[in-house]
């Protein structure tokens, strides 16, 4: 095969899995609300970690298969995505604010995220220990938003996740919910698999680093359901209510995606190592986008069209950069 042969299969795996994730957040939903378990409890956990399962799937099968570079790729570039493009192209269509509440919260966490990965990676590896740490955080975070959705908070990300009755397409008998969830739980495995070989044979057929194929085709596909989300809050002039998602997803993709990724190579006897080419460019990208993002919404600047188009041009001349770097 090619190397646009191969590039063709990741791009398959992407479509195979973003169904795959979504079958399998529906599916589950409608079994949970089926059982009658709280829309709190099914938001914070489901819907949660099932919406960052097409990253953490391919992530945790680049570990044990042995492409570290791909795995770790698609998590910084996916939340360089998330920030520079997800939130810039749509701002060129519409504003979005961000007086929303919860968002400072949650900006400022998305910021701890990225220093965290840099600090974890710094010694260019993932441990376990460290990998531990970034699942605990998690787990910390998702009890916080529980005690928050308690509390009856205005915030977001915990509207969007515990808003389980106004999700569309929900199968409505057991057939259709049993269908769901085992065409998700073996959609994603297959999508990952076409994913993790296409990206790997792509690399060695092109003769670049694994680690660019995450930053770029795989990172850019697995933000391609965020995107269509903003895109289409900002033409219904609700885009201020989708940067909470986006912020969510980049706080999962850190502490959730990198943490099982971490333990699922430490489970194989290995440490998950962090590719040095990162720390030339790639991670500090990540950092200056979430340091970008957060002031915005700690000043509570809307992001207008000329803050939008700034951070697509800066999407844009990282990919360019990154592809002429790689095959220079």
């Amino acid at each position: 095969m090619s190397a646009p042969e191969f590039i063709g299969l990741i791009l398959g795996g992407i479509v195979i899995l973003l169904f795959g994730g979504d079958f399998l957040v529906r599916g589950s939903a409608a079994l949970a609300r089926r059982w009658k378990l709280p829309p709190l409890f099914v938001g914070l956990t489901i819907i949660a970690f099932g919406t960052s399962a097409p990253e953490l799937v391919v992530s945790v099968q680049s570990a044990l298969m042995g492409a570290p570079g791909l795995a770790l790729g698609n998590i910084v570039g996916s939340n360089i995505a998330n920030f520079l493009l997800v939130l810039g192209l749509p701002a060129v269509l519409g504003t979005i604010h961000t007086t929303t509440p919860g968002l400072r919260r949650n900006a400022m966490i998305a910021l701890a995220a990225a220093v965290a990965l840099i600090v974890v990676g710094w010694d260019r590896q993932i441990d376990m220990l460290e990998a531990s740490i970034l699942t605990i955080t998690i787990v910390l975070y998702v009890g916080i938003l529980g005690i928050l959705a308690r509390n009856n908070t205005d915030d977001p990300t915990l509207t969007e996740l515990t808003d389980v009755d106004g999700m569309d397409g929900l199968p409505a008998s057991w057939r259709g919910i049993i269908i769901a969830i085992i065409g998700g739980l073996i959609a994603l495995p297959v999508g990952a698999q076409m994913i993790v070989i296409g990206g790997t044979e792509a690399a060695r057929a092109l003769d670049v680093d694994e680690a660019v194929i995450g930053l770029t085709a795989l990172a850019f596909g697995t933000s391609l359901p965020e995107l269509a989300t903003v895109v289409m809050a900002s033409l219904r002039r609700q885009a201020d209510l989708a940067i909470g998602n986006i912020l969510g997803s980049n706080i999962f993709n850190v502490f959730a995606v990198g943490g099982a990724t971490g333990l699922a190579a430490g489970a194989v006897g290995q440490t998950l190592p962090m590719p040095e080419s990162f720390f030339g460019l790639d991670l500090w990208v990540m950092l200056g986008a979430s340091l970008v993002i957060a002031a915005i919404v700690l000043l509570r600047r809307p992001i207008n069209r000329i803050t939008g188009a700034m951070l697509f041009a800066g999407y844009v001349a990282y990919i360019a950069y990154l592809a002429q770097t790689a095959l220079a």
